[in-house]
């Protein structure tokens, strides 16, 4: 049986004059809406905060373009050596690399000659590890440990497993360090965005989103000049200079971040909750706010238990399948064009700058068409977009033309995972929608486990990466042909009332 005795302190219940005797029970939703309805400073310190961890994430899920990257090399030998030819075909005495030795992985451990597997096998772990952190993680903050707790932990085992991959001495060492990165990882993004949306009003909640993405590009654009700053230094320098602010921003986390108020209130944690809503409101409170029955509030569930119900009815299992094809297509290119920009020949610090800069406009654009255009004519506009450029990379034009074309595809791979995102929580009831979000989400980083392997093949034939990439998305994305339009279409709640509306629309 629920507690009945009011969740907010006396100061915060002044009962006005007129108020009904036995006024009725609201919802926790409707009365976290009214203490914190409004944004002031202590929620926007309070999100900032939070979101910065995706700053730290962008970092280590790029930070492979500088340290797994083949350096430039030069011939010591003109009688042996052809600079046009290939090095694996030359003697190791009549070529050497531009600089020392230790400036990327490839040459640290000889890995010039080795197959694109071993190549890319260490970004291939990281994406690896987030795949299976995703499943792993994924419920922990709605449970056991919490957003805040789930956030510091994700990002703790994030920095340390970065920071500890400086003890390397080859390349599977060095990939298991990648692994056990990417695990981490994993709950960050999404962790973050629920714990700052929760501290906020629902008319602030899409700026939390934006406030996300940007800082995500900023933390990719930082890391060009961070390794600038290194590049006559190991690769391992990159790695300590990326993890020990990482590191020191998880305690800073644990020290002043609080948890989320809804999460302590369905938790039953009620004084903290009280605690916490008290700092986040406004210093001045009079309100009149009813008592809430956590009887009324939705049963906990966990990732697993929707999944089934999507696996039963086919129209949503073949929704789902749809979506997910589509999100490994658009995964391929957004983290492979990043990943790959060494491959056009152009100024690799320049060129992931470039890459950030451009993922900025995405969200402003996002913010424009998202009430104007179609879901579906958008998200093929988009990818189609992305895949053509992609493809035309492989051409031998100029690189300025080159790195021109792999902008607008990162942009509109960048548009496009955000209109798929939106796109599948309209496509699916509020029953399983999260269940929904959450595997769509695990599709682009699954497509993401192929790209370096990909990216390594294509340093000889970039119809091998470039080429592929334009193909994987524009082939995953034709069946968005068969989902139906959902822009302006009312949210259904169960699986039942989806099936009605759409049978009543036939």
């Amino acid at each position: 049986m629920a507690d009945s005795s009011p969740l907010l302190p006396p100061f915060l219940l002044a009962e006005p004059e007129n108020s009904a005797v036995d006024e009725p029970q609201a919802s926790l939703d409707s009365v976290v809406e009214r203490v914190i309805g409004d944004f002031g400073w202590t929620q926007l310190v309070q999100s900032t905060l939070v979101l910065l961890s995706r700053f730290f994430d962008a970092q280590q899920t790029f930070i492979s373009v500088y340290a797994d990257s083949e350096p430039a090399w030069h011939c010591i030998n003109n009688g042996m050596c052809n600079s046009s030819a290939n090095i694996c075909d030359l003697s190791k005495s009549s070529w050497a690399w531009n600089g020392h030795t230790y400036k990327t992985i490839i040459s640290d451990w000889d890995l010039e000659c080795a197959s694109s597997f071993i190549k890319g096998l260490p970004a291939s772990s990281f994406f690896l590890g987030c795949l299976l952190g995703g499943f792993v993680l994924g419920t922990l903050a709605d449970t056991s440990l919490g957003r805040k707790n789930l956030l510091t932990l994700s990002c703790l085992i994030m920095s340390i497993a970065s920071l500890m991959t400086i003890f390397s001495t080859n390349v599977w060492i060095y990939s298991a360090f990648r692994f056990l990165s990417g695990f981490g990882r994993a709950a960050i993004g999404a962790t973050a965005l629920v714990l700052a949306t929760e501290k906020v009003g629902s008319k602030w909640r899409g700026q939390m989103g934006t406030i996300a993405g940007v800082s995500f590009a900023l933390g990719l654009l930082s890391l060009p000049g961070i390794a600038y700053i290194n590049r006559n230094f190991s690769w391992r320098t990159i790695y300590v200079w990326t993890s020990t602010p990482s590191i020191l921003y998880c305690v800073l986390v644990h020290l002043l971040v609080l948890e989320s108020p809804r999460w302590l209130f369905l938790q039953g944690r009620k004084e903290a909750a009280m605690a916490i809503l008290k700092r986040l409101g406004p210093t001045s409170l009079n309100l009149c706010l009813p008592y809430i029955s956590l009887e009324k509030e939705a049963p906990k569930t966990n990732l697993y238990s929707p999944i089934k119900i999507l696996l039963v009815r086919k129209w949503a299992l073949q929704r789902l399948l749809i979506v997910m094809l589509t999100g490994f297509g658009i995964g391929i290119v957004y983290y492979s064009m990043p990943l790959a920009v060494g491959n056009l020949g152009f100024n690799i610090y320049l060129s992931v700058a470039f890459n950030a800069l451009a993922e900025i406009p995405s969200y402003i654009i996002f913010s424009f068409i998202v009430s104007k255009w179609s879901r579906k004519g958008s998200l093929l506009a988009f990818t189609t977009l992305g895949g053509i450029c992609s493809i035309m990379c492989i051409m031998n034009w100029k690189e300025v033309v080159l790195i021109g074309l792999e902008l607008v595809s990162y942009f509109s791979a960048c548009t496009a995972f955000i209109m798929l995102m939106i796109y599948t929580l309209e496509l699916f009831p509020t029953c399983v929608r999260n269940g929904a979000s959450s595997m769509v989400r695990q599709a682009p980083v699954f497509g993401a486990v192929f790209s370096p392997i990909l990216i390594s093949a294509g340093r000889s034939n970039k119809v091998l990466s470039y080429g592929v990439f334009g193909l994987v998305i524009l082939c995953s994305s034709v069946f968005v042909f068969c989902l139906p339009e959902t822009r302006g279409v009312a949210l259904s709640d169960t699986m039942d009332e989806q099936e009605e509306k759409e049978q009543l629309a036939m």
